[in-house]
Order: C-alpha cells, then structure tokens, then sequence
C-alpha cells in the first residue's frame, strides 16, 4: 500500500480491511498492487461499468429505441374519431424535446384534434410495483424514480430559482410544460453562504401543486431545481396535455394505460439516440434512472424483466470467459444496497474491455479527471488531470472508483478501489492519492 494512501486511510480513521484495490497494466503481467482483490463490495454507481460494457457488446454501439404513436382509426380532416396509443419500448432518453418532436409529427401530418382517449402502453416491460421513498426516503428526487418502458423526460419536472435581493424574494420559474401545474412559492431569501442548498428547500406535493417551503440563498445565484412530483401517468399527461395545447391540438378523451391494438398503425415514430451516446450520459454523469432502463433493455424477452436481465449477464459473462462469483446484480445502477462485485472482478471487466471492439465507445463514456461528468471538480490540479478515465460511486458508506489511468511514462493501468465503511464519505483524499501514486509514475 502506497504511504500517501495509508496515511490518509488512518487519518479518515478507515481500516485497511475495509477497502479493495487492484491496480494492474491494461495489456497483462502481475499486478502492481492488489488489496482485499477477492473481496465482495458494494461498488455504488461504479456497477454501472457492467450494465454500460455488457449494454455495448450484447445490443452494439448503433442500438436505438422506437417511441412510437400510433392508431386504428384514419384521421380525417385533421381528426381522429378514436384512441391515440403512445407506446414505448425502454427509451431511456425520451426527453423534453424529443417528446415535443413526436408530437410535432403529429401536427405536421394534419392531426390537431382526438376525440378518444391518450393510451399509454408500458407493456414492453414487466415490473414490480416501485416505491421510489424506499431506498432513502427522498421521494421527489428524479435519481429515485424507477424504470418505465414510457419513459418521459426521466420523469421530472424543471424549477429554476433565482434570487432577487431587491424584493427580498426567490422567484421560481417552471421551465417543464406541465397542465395544472401551480406553484406556491413560500421560500424566504438568505443572506448566509449557498452550501448544500438543495437541503434548505423542502417541496410538498398536493395533487398538482407544488409548494416550496425553507430558504434560499442569494449568494447561490440561479439554480436548477430537478424533483419527480408525480405518478408516470400524471406526469405524462400532464406534459402531453401542456404541449399538444401549445401546438394547437385537443384531446376529447382522457389519459389512461392500456396496451396498442395489434390492428393500430404507427402514425409517428420518434428514434432515440444510439447507445454509444447513451452510455455517455448514464456514466458521465452517473444516471441511475438511464442505466436501469438499459439493464431491462439487455432482456431479450418481451415483457422484459430484471431477472432476465440478469441472466443474459450471466450468459455473456460466460461466453466471454470471465468468472465472478461475488457479482450481485439488482438493478444495475448501483443504487442498492444489495449489489455486489470485488476489485479483482471490476479488474477482469476492465480487462476484458480493453480488448474488446467497443472499448473506443466505453472508454469514452467514462468521466475524466479534471476535466468533465462525476470527476470534474475533482483531482483537476495534478498529475491525474486529463489522464483518467474513471467510473464514480458514493452512497452512504461507499465511495469507489474503476477505470483506466495513463502515467507519465505513457503507460496506462486498470484502477480499481472500493471502501465499504460507515466513514466513507472521508475517503476521497485516499482514494485520489492511490490515483496520483499511478499517474505520477
């Protein structure tokens, strides 16, 4: 163990035992430090290397996913006597704008009024009802909400906040469309330090009002408040009612799940990004809801399900040689407190990408030092800036990172640390200083 890195463990009062390392050169040969390797961790977000790497290989780089409406009646004259069915298929990044897009096909095609009802069609997943307070009892976070074959806009809505020292006030802005939406606004102006500002703020929902109680600071400036307010379908509703008034269209019916007629025809389509793209988004900035929609996505089967997920993980993991008995997958985001996975396996993962056609694609999804995502406000003053590619992970009692990290003497290495202890949150100087000990060689 390298002295800076002992050092800082003892003084963030963290015992070897409880932490994993493996670093070792991307092409083969012995490691040139190895801790704890074989040791089952929870890896936090750091997980999402397996869901992104398999992702790659099992769909490829060029996968994309439909979101498409569709009907069984003809419009005529620009209406239709009948159901709309909106249905979709995992997209993990139908967001804002390409919704607008969607519905914009719509209007270009002539449709403006629904006489019927909006039938939103989930059926391509199967789930379990999901609590999104469960796992750390913040409900309204966007992080917290659960997988969704209709996916929206992650299921959030977008305040900003600004203050306003002249009138001693915040005034808030809703920048997602949202029929209904009211806000009561009920912050106060601070005068003290921005800090953790987010906790200062203290949402309630009541149907579609949001009232925002506590304080803000002045010395924040303008923030972007995210929140996931609402169910699916009052979210999807809500957007789909706002938008399709702003493009001048009527809804007659009301909004409802339901499944698509196997005689309904696809009148708009709208295509995701590829997945090259999406990894992007699911590591950079560490998306738990993206990466689960990508873990269902892996089930070949319709409706796809977790456990089937997870057993074509298994199977590639198989196919490709690799054996890691310690892995424990949930929901492949890493937000569990169940997942599993040891040094020395996130270490053969790693491995085994560097080999593999999709490296340029995964590497490149992965934050770097100093510069972008997760990393960069962090270890952007050294050796380590813009020589690191490393997957992040923090959840109360984890901190980890894995990745790949090129030292001066222009060869690069597999870094692998996972903590497991109830100060964790301490070992972030730790871990940087294991990272500075590799690039500095």
């Amino acid at each position: 163990m390298p002295a800076t890195v002992s050092e800082a463990l003892q003084e963030a009062g963290i015992p070897a035992r409880s932490l994993g390392i493996v670093v070792q050169p991307v092409d083969g040969g012995p490691a040139l430090l190895s801790h704890n390797a074989r040791q089952a961790m929870n890896p936090a977000s750091v997980m999402k290397l397996v869901t992104t790497y398999a992702s790659l290989e099992l769909l490829g780089p060029a996968h994309t996913w439909r979101t498409e409406i569709l009907t069984e009646a003809v419009p005529n004259n620009g209406r239709l006597d009948g159901n709309l069915y909106l249905r979709g298929s995992g997209d993990p990044k139908l967001a804002l704008e390409q919704f607008w897009l969607l519905l914009r096909q719509l209007r270009a095609r002539g449709l403006s009024e629904i006489s019927g009802d909006l039938v939103l069609d989930r059926s391509a997943f199967a789930l379990a009802a999901h609590d999104p307070g469960e796992f750390d009892n913040e409900p309204l976070r966007p992080y917290n909400a659960g997988p969704d074959a209709l996916l929206v806009n992650l299921k959030s809505v977008r305040l900003t906040l600004q203050p306003d020292p002249a009138r001693k006030a915040v005034k808030v802005i809703a920048e997602t469309p949202a029929e209904g939406l009211r806000i009561v606004n009920r912050l106060t102006l601070g005068r003290e330090a921005c800090g953790d500002w987010r906790e200062q703020i203290k949402p309630v929902i009541s149907g579609l009002s949001i009232e925002l109680a506590g304080s803000f600071s002045a010395a924040c400036g303008e923030k972007a408040l995210h929140l996931a307010p609402w169910t699916a379908d009052v979210q999807v509703e809500s957007l789909f009612r706002a938008l399709w008034r702003e493009l001048g269209g009527s809804l007659g019916g009301r909004v409802r799940e339901g499944r698509t007629p196997v005689t309904a025809r696809p009148v708009a389509v709208q295509e995701s990004p590829t997945l090259g793209e999406i990894v992007r988004d699911i590591n950079k900035y560490s998306n738990n809801v993206m990466a689960r929609q990508l873990f269902l996505s892996l089930d070949g089967e319709r409706p796809a399900t977790a456990e089937g997920a997870r057993r074509q993980i298994a199977g590639w993991l198989q196919g490709k040689g690799l054996t890691l008995p310690e892995l424990v997958l949930d929901n492949g985001s890493g937000l569990s407190r169940s997942e599993r996975i040891s040094a020395q396996g996130l270490a053969q993962l790693l491995r085994a990408a560097w080999q593999s056609p999709v490296m340029p694609e995964l590497i490149a999804s992965l934050p770097l030092a100093g510069v972008d995502g997760t990393l960069r406000k962090r270890l952007n003053d050294g050796a380590a800036t813009g020589r690191a590619h490393l997957k992040t992970g923090y959840l109360e009692g984890v901190r980890a990172i894995a990745g790949y990290a090129l030292d001066n003497s222009g060869r690069r290495w597999i870094v692998v640390c996972l903590i497991n202890d109830p100060k964790a949150r301490l070992a972030k100087p730790a871990i940087d200083a294991l990272l500075l000990w590799v690039t500095k060689r």
